[in-house]
């Protein structure tokens, strides 16, 4: 059992995450320290506070700079979209299938102001295990509290990928406008 003070916790938690190219989730950051999964969300929390961005998401926390995301995916672009939850997997799909990462949902809510959940899904399966995860948790998709208007960034090869993508949305009436 590895036995660090809270600081140095934190420090090595940050320095795993910058190591890391995929999301870390709490339970493997847990083991590795050998404390509880608890004391890593609340780790999450004050490494936050500190002014590090940790990103959340269904498959664990991700330290990634934006100037990381044009060299990882090319083209980073931005699409608003409009669905119901029954075309929520066919949104999803359409963008993965046509060469594109899902990266977050945004949304404008009337009291909170912009919410944002990252998503980072570029698999059918990625998909699947976002779909499952909603209907175990008997959870409903971020653009639920916006009847279903929403902003997805999408990284891509190239900005012709990218308008590909929005054609093929728009062909499936999602595309926002």
């Amino acid at each position: 059992m590895i036995n660090l003070s809270p600081a140095n916790r934190r420090k090595r938690i940050v320095e795993h995450l910058k190591d890391s190219a995929e999301p870390v989730s709490a339970s493997s950051l847990a083991s590795m320290l050998g404390v509880s999964r608890q004391v890593i969300v609340g780790d999450i929390a004050l490494i936050r506070v500190s002014g590090t961005n940790i990103l959340s998401t269904p498959r664990g926390y991700l330290l990634e700079a934006a100037e990381k995301l044009s060299e990882k995916y090319g083209y980073v672009g931005t699409v608003a979209c409009r669905h119901t939850q029954e075309q929520l997997t066919d949104e999803l799909n359409t963008i993965i299938d046509f060469g594109g990462t899902v990266l977050d949902v945004v949304i404008e809510h009337s009291v909170y102001g912009q919410l944002t959940g990252i998503l980072n899904l570029s698999s059918r399966y990625d998909i699947t295990l976002f779909i499952q995860n909603l209907e175990e948790n008997r959870s409903q998709p971020l653009c639920s509290l916006t009847g279903g208007v929403h902003i997805h960034h999408i990284g891509c090869r190239n900005e012709e990928n990218f308008n590909l993508i929005c054609s093929e949305l728009k062909k499936i009436n999602v595309v926002f406008s």
